[in-house]
C-alpha cells in the first residue's frame, strides 16, 4: 500500500464527510464509517508522521499549548452594529437608508449569541484566527480555532481571504459541557456565550477541542476582490468555500413589512433552534449601496442589529443590599431568588438610587419582574403590587455607609460616602486602577484585589507596586505558583511606563473618564503642569467645562492625593504624556489600500495611517481621500479613477504620512 497516498485519500474522505455533515447537513457516510476512516488515519499518522497533512482532521483534537495570547491588529476594523428594539426603529433605519439608496433591499440573518472571530487564509490554508477584541486589536486564538470541526483548515479554493463570523456553542454542546463540569465539581457556565468565550481563551487547545465549539461564517471584509456584488452572494460564496452558514434561516426583504414578518417568524422558531440567537442582523444587500452609506466613526451605516424583546420572569425580592462605589456613590441592589433570564441565571439587579426605588414603590417581599436590558444587564421592570400580602417592608434609604458607618451626603439624586478611607471605596478604587482601560495590570482582577486587601497585602494604590515584598507569602496561597506570581509582578512593573492619560483615568478623579483624561494629558503633558493649572484655565480647555474643571482642581489640591502622586513618582510611575504617534495629522481623511505593497505589510501601513488619525476602509466611495496602490491593483483602483479619487503609489506613502 502507498502510505502517503492512503493518508491523503483518508484525509480527503473525512474532510468531505465533515463538510457534508456540518455545512451541507447532508451526510453521505454513516457515523460508523466515519469513525473507521478516522481511526485508520490516526494510526497511519502515528506510524508515519512525516506524511501527515496540514489539513488533517486529526488536528481537530488539539494539543497545542501557548504561553500567552499574542495581540493581532485587524486588517480593517471589526465594528459592531448599533442596536434597535422595536418596529419604529426599524422604520427609522429604513428611512435613513433610502435617503442614500432609494431602492435598497436587505439581507436578514439570525444574530448569533457568541463572539466574533476573524479567520485569515492564504492560498486556501488557515494561517490565523483572532478575536474581535476592541475592534482594532484582537487576540490570536489560532490554536483553538483549528480544533473547531466546522472551521475548514483548507478551503475549496486556493485563495487569500479573510472570513468573519461567530464562534458559538450549540445548546447540545453547552448542556454536555455543564454536565461534565458538574461531575467534576467545577463551576457551571452561565450560558453558551460565556462558555464559548471561555473556551477560545484556553491556553491548551485540547481543552477547547472538547467543548464542541462551532463557527458560523457571515462576512467577507473585501468582497469586491472576489467579484461579489451583494451580501447574499457573499454568503453563497462562503458556503462554496466550505463554511457553515445560516443559509436555511437567512432571508431577503424589500421593505419594512417583510423585515417585520421575518423577525416574527424567526422569533417563533427561536427556542427550537440548535443554538442561541438574540436578534436579527439587517444589512443592505447591494455592496454598491453599502459603499455609498459607509461608516460612522463607531458603526457601519449600512447595517443594524434588531434585538428581540427582553424576556421577563417573576421572582421574589428577598433583600435590598447597598453597595459602595469607588467615588463613594451608594447604590441599592435588588437581591432575589435566582432565576433564568435570557440564557443565564441572575440573582441581583441594580435599583439605581433612592428616587428609582420610591417611584416604583419597591418593597422587600414583593414579587417583581426581571428582564435583561438589551439582553445583557438585569433590571427590575415592575413590582406586582396585586400579589402583595401586607407583610412587605417599604423601602428606606440608609443614612450611614454600610461599610465604614460614615454619614452619607446627598448630591443630586445620589448619596455618597465621603470617607476616603472607607474599605469599600478603597477596594473599588483599586479594582478601577488595575483594570484593562486604566493601568491594565493583568492578573490583578476584582476577586484577587479583594483577597489581597483583606489579607493586608494591598491597602492603597502604592501597595500594588510593593507586592514583590510579599512574594514568598503569595506563593503559599492556593492557586499562586511561581510563574503566575512572576507574570503578575512583571505586569505591575510594565504598568509604570503607561502614558499620563492612563494614570489620570486610573486615579479615579470624579467626572474624569477615558476621553477626558486623554484631553488633559495631551494639553498639559505632565502631571506637574496639570497641578499648576487654575480652575478657570481648565474650564477653558475644549471638552472640559466647569464641572470637570472643579473636580480636577479639587482632587489635585488635596494633600492626600498629592502625597499619593509623589509617592507613585518615587516608585517610578511615569506621569508624562507619551506621544505614540497618534498626532491626528490625517484626522478626517479616509484611505483605501489595494494591490501588493512591497515596503509595508498592509497591517503595518494601516496601523501607521490610523495612528496619524486617518481611517482605512475597504471600500472606495466619494468620501475617500485617496487610494494607495501596490502591484496588480484591483477593482478599487478602477473605481477610484472613475470617481476622480487621488491615487497614491507606494513611493508617495512617506509624503502622506509626513
Amino acid at each position: 500500500m502507498d502510505i502517503k497516498k492512503r493518508i491523503k485519500e483518508l484525509t480527503d474522505i473525512i474532510n468531505k464527510a465533515s463538510m457534508e455533515y456540518y455545512v451541507n447537513d447532508n451526510p453521505s457516510i454513516t457515523d460508523q464509517e466515519y469513525d473507521d476512516y478516522y481511526i485508520e488515519l490516526l494510526n497511519l499518522e502515528k506510524k508515519y508522521p512525516e506524511y501527515k497533512l496540514k489539513n488533517s482532521p486529526t488536528n481537530k483534537v488539539g494539543g497545542q499549548v501557548v504561553d500567552k495570547f499574542e495581540k493581532v491588529t485587524h486588517k480593517s476594523p471589526m465594528l459592531s452594529f448599533d442596536d434597535i428594539f422595536n418596529e419604529d426603529e426599524i422604520e427609522s433605519f429604513d428611512e435613513r437608508i433610502r435617503k442614500t439608496s432609494p431602492n435598497a433591499t436587505y439581507t436578514l440573518e439570525p444574530k448569533m449569541d457568541g463572539l466574533s472571530g476573524s479567520l485569515i487564509y492564504e492560498k486556501g490554508i488557515l494561517i490565523r484566527a483572532a478575536t474581535r477584541g476592541d475592534g482594532i486589536i484582537g487576540e490570536d486564538i489560532t490554536h483553538n480555532v483549528k480544533t473547531i470541526k466546522s472551521v475548514p483548515l483548507k478551503l475549496n479554493k486556493e485563495i487569500d481571504i479573510e472570513v468573519r463570523g461567530e464562534i458559538y456553542m450549540s445548546k447540545k454542546s453547552f448542556k454536555k459541557c455543564n454536565e461534565e463540569r458538574k461531575q467534576n465539581n467545577e463551576a457551571l457556565f452561565a450560558n453558551p456565550r460565556n462558555a464559548a468565550a471561555g473556551s477560545v481563551r484556553q491556553l491548551d487547545s485540547s481543552v477547547a477541542a472538547k467543548r464542541g465549539l462551532d463557527f458560523m461564517a457571515y462576512f467577507i471584509p473585501n468582497p469586491d476582490e472576489y467579484g461579489i456584488k451583494t451580501q447574499s452572494d457573499a454568503l453563497k460564496f462562503l458556503k462554496e468555500l466550505g463554511f457553515l452558514t445560516n443559509y436555511k434561516l437567512n432571508g431577503l426583504a424589500k421593505n419594512t413589512d417583510e423585515i417585520i414578518s421575518y423577525i416574527e417568524s424567526l422569533g417563533e422558531k427561536r427556542d427550537d433552534l440548535p443554538f442561541e440567537i438574540d436578534g436579527v442582523v439587517l444589512k443592505v444587500n447591494s455592496l454598491e449601496d453599502e459603499a455609498k452609506l459607509g461608516f460612522t466613526q463607531r458603526v457601519p451605516r449600512w447595517g443594524i442589529a434588531y434585538k428581540f424583546p427582553a424576556k421577563e420572569v417573576l421572582t421574589k425580592l428577598k433583600e435590598i443590599k447597598f453597595t459602595v462605589g469607588r467615588t463613594g456613590k451608594i447604590t441599592p441592589n435588588a437581591i432575589f431568588d435566582p432565576v433564568h433570564v435570557s440564557g443565564s441565571v441572575v440573582s441581583k439587579a441594580t435599583l439605581h438610587n433612592e428616587d428609582y426605588c420610591l417611584d416604583k414603590d419597591v418593597r422587600v417581599g414583593d414579587v417583581i419582574s426581571i428582564r435583561k436590558a438589551g439582553d445583557v444587564i438585569p433590571e427590575v421592570v415592575e413590582v406586582k403590587k396585586e400579589r402583595r400580602t401586607g407583610d412587605e417592608i417599604p423601602f428606606k434609604m440608609i443614612e450611614n455607609c454600610p461599610m465604614c458607618g460614615s454619614k452619607l451626603v446627598k448630591e443630586d439624586a445620589n448619596y455618597f460616602c465621603k470617607n476616603n478611607s472607607c474599605p469599600a471605596r478603597k477596594i473599588e478604587g483599586l479594582i478601577h486602577f488595575a483594570s484593562r482601560d486604566t493601568m491594565n495590570i493583568d492578573g490583578l482582577g476584582e476577586r484577587i484585589i479583594e483577597d489581597f486587601y483583606n489579607m493586608g497585602f494591598i491597602k492603597d494604590i502604592s501597595d500594588i507596586y510593593r507586592l514583590d515584598n510579599h512574594k514568598e507569602e503569595l506563593m503559599e496561597l492556593e492557586g499562586f505558583g511561581e510563574k503566575s506570581i512572576n507574570n503578575l509582578l512583571s505586569s505591575i512593573e510594565n504598568s509604570k511606563s503607561n502614558s499620563l492619560e492612563k494614570v489620570l483615568f486610573a486615579l479615579g478623579i470624579r467626572h474624569v473618564g477615558k476621553k477626558t483624561a486623554k484631553v488633559l494629558a495631551k494639553r498639559y503633558k505632565t502631571i506637574d503642569n496639570l497641578i499648576k493649572a487654575s480652575e478657570e484655565e481648565l474650564t477653558n480647555v475644549n471638552d472640559i467645562g466647569a464641572i470637570i474643571a472643579k473636580s480636577v482642581k479639587e482632587y489635585l489640591s488635596n494633600e492626600e492625593n498629592l502625597s499619593l502622586i509623589n509617592e507613585l513618582k518615587s516608585i517610578g510611575l511615569n506621569f508624562e504624556y507619551l506621544d505614540t504617534g497618534l498626532d491626528d495629522k490625517l484626522e478626517g481623511m479616509t484611505f483605501v489600500l489595494t494591490g501588493t505593497l512591497q515596503k509595508y505589510k498592509r497591517e503595518e501601513l494601516t496601523k501607521i495611517l490610523e495612528n496619524k488619525g486617518a481611517k482605512v476602509t475597504n471600500s472606495v466611495t466619494k468620501k475617500t481621500t485617496g487610494v494607495i496602490v501596490g502591484d496588480k491593483p484591483g477593482s478599487k483602483y478602477d473605481k477610484a479613477l472613475k470617481l476622480g479619487i487621488n491615487i497614491y503609489k507606494e513611493e508617495d506613502i512617506e509624503n502622506i504620512i509626513n
